[in-house]
């Protein structure tokens, strides 16, 4: 009986929405769960900061520049503060970053780039327009938003949120142009289906599965567009920790102590490493 159950409830959840069964199967392959768990783990660690360390990250102590021990896994930084808690309250600025921007650069990228269905004359604008954006890289156009804001979260998520928004827009585009043509389309349009009805039923279901593969990438693009600019000193301003600036503060302070970097490292690569599973996964999914 249970086991009739539980077939007519995985029948039932195919039925009610199979495009978010199809995603969640890619959490069900070694790389899904791996980069799930990994990123479980990530996101549970920073949201339990405060608890886990509750003297907070700029708390200071005589000894400075001490290696790993007992009681310090990743050592001492140069004002005696606990590495390890600030490479966990500074992966809670990543994540916020990347957990903000990135769908939100998603969301706009295609709807800009379905500006096309509305007017072609728009569609071609705005294309010249994400043109005008990549030919700036990630780091020179932090920098000019620096410049014009001011070092900072709000800089860094301006930079993430405008650098994926050509790619989700192209991607967008060409799912319009490729679908037009098709036939149920022509058939919709035969039946005096509304053009709004056209792109919410069928062209943005078809674009859905590049965007959120998309997405899954520019969350590793913007661990390292937060990390770069950072280590160059246009992120968030000390004392508030990231793992960019904790990367920046142990590069100079290498010579005196070589395990600095070790800590923050870490955990920026498993944050990579877990999006980076996670993107593979549902590219798997998406093309079976």
């Amino acid at each position: 009986m249970t086991s009739i159950e539980a077939t007519s409830a995985g029948r039932a959840t195919r039925r009610l929405n199979p495009t978010v069964a199809r995603y969640l199967s890619a959490f069900r392959t070694p790389r899904g769960i791996i980069g799930v768990t990994v990123l479980g783990i990530l996101v549970l660690a920073a949201v339990l900061a405060p608890v886990l360390f509750p003297g907070g990250y700029d708390q200071q102590s005589s000894a400075a520049l001490t290696g790993p021990s007992a009681a310090h896994p990743f050592g001492l930084d140069e004002f005696g503060r606990d590495i390890l808690t600030r490479s966990i309250y500074g992966l809670r600025i990543d994540l916020s970053l990347i957990f903000a921007a990135v769908p939100l650069s998603m969301a706009l990228g295609m709807l800009l780039g379905l500006a096309g269905a509305i007017s072609e004359r728009l569609g071609e604008a705005v294309q010249r327009l994400f043109d005008v954006v990549v030919g700036f890289p990630g780091l020179l156009l932090g920098i000019c938003l620096v410049a014009v804001l001011g070092p900072g979260w709000p800089a860094l998520f301006l930079t993430i949120l405008i650098s994926g928004m050509p790619t989700a827009g192209r991607l967008a585009r060409a799912t319009w142009l490729s679908q037009q043509s098709r036939e149920y389309v022509l058939a919709a349009r035969v039946l005096g289906v509304p053009r709004r009805k056209v792109l919410t039923r069928h062209i943005v279901p078809n674009a859905m599965d590049s965007i959120v593969v998309n997405g899954s990438v520019w969350m590793v693009i913007g661990v390292y567009i937060e990390a770069g600019l950072s280590i160059v000193g246009l992120g968030v301003q000390p004392p508030t920790p990231s793992l960019g600036v904790l990367l920046n503060n142990g590069l100079r302070f290498v010579t005196q102590s070589p395990t600095y970097l070790i800590g923050p490292g870490l955990i920026l690569l498993l944050l990579a490493l877990a999006f980076s599973l996670i993107a593979d996964a549902l590219n798997e999914a998406v093309n079976r």
